[in-house]
């Protein structure tokens, strides 16, 4: 009698003889499905740690970019330093770029001298010029020059550009616009002069 066996009846008889071979393959693919299943949700539960820590980080700072930023009305007095020269401003959101009233503009190379209103101590001063903007303002173009300025609103102290115009014909001799506005202030549309320059170290006028 011939002594073998086909493979499907070879491996009946290796099964009956060994049947621990049939049962740990069974065993270790639970495991590992066990083991991968236990792993996604540890990896799941690490995300969602992240997403809630990142949620609270970015609600913590813009919280605390809200508390840093001032409330201030339609109009607020400006102090201009180190001269401490006090001055109402416009507050306008809709401007890009603030604006300074500026009398009897002279040009000399990189330098730029001019004099304050009358009313606002008339006082005449000399600064560098950063740059000259083209300015839109009310269907007109024209071309003004740029200085940096120092400015307290409120508690805060800031370096800020402005143009140089004769503001004469309007109601404020400054204007403070987006530039300046943006990072540093909350505007309440429904007041006006809610707050004093109070800068530390300010000169005493």
């Amino acid at each position: 009698m011939p002594h073998y066996i086909n493979r499907a009846k070879g491996s009946f008889l290796n099964e009956m003889r060994m049947p621990c071979d049939i049962i740990l393959p069974v065993e270790h693919r639970a495991l590992r499905i066990f083991a991968i299943n236990d792993r996604q949700d540890r990896i799941g539960k690490i995300l969602l740690s992240l997403t809630l820590i990142l949620f609270f980080l970015v609600t913590m700072e813009k919280e605390a970019c809200a508390s840093e930023k001032i409330h201030i009305g339609v109009v607020e007095d400006v102090m201009l330093l180190p001269w401490g020269i006090i001055l109402p401003a416009r507050i306008d959101t809709g401007a890009s770029s603030s604006s300074l009233d500026a009398r009897d503009i002279r040009i000399e190379g990189n330098t730029v001298t001019f004099k304050l209103a009358p009313r606002h101590s008339g006082i005449e001063l000399s600064l560098p010029i950063l740059q000259r903007k083209t300015i839109r303002s009310a269907g007109t173009r024209e071309t003004r020059v740029v200085v940096e300025l120092e400015i307290c609103v409120a508690s805060k102290r800031l370096r800020t550009r402005v143009n140089l115009n004769d503001r004469s014909r309007v109601q404020y001799p400054m204007l403070l616009g987006r530039d300046i506005l943006m990072n540093n202030f909350i505007i309440d549309c429904s007041h006006t002069k809610c707050t004093v320059p109070n800068c530390p170290e300010v000169p005493a006028r």
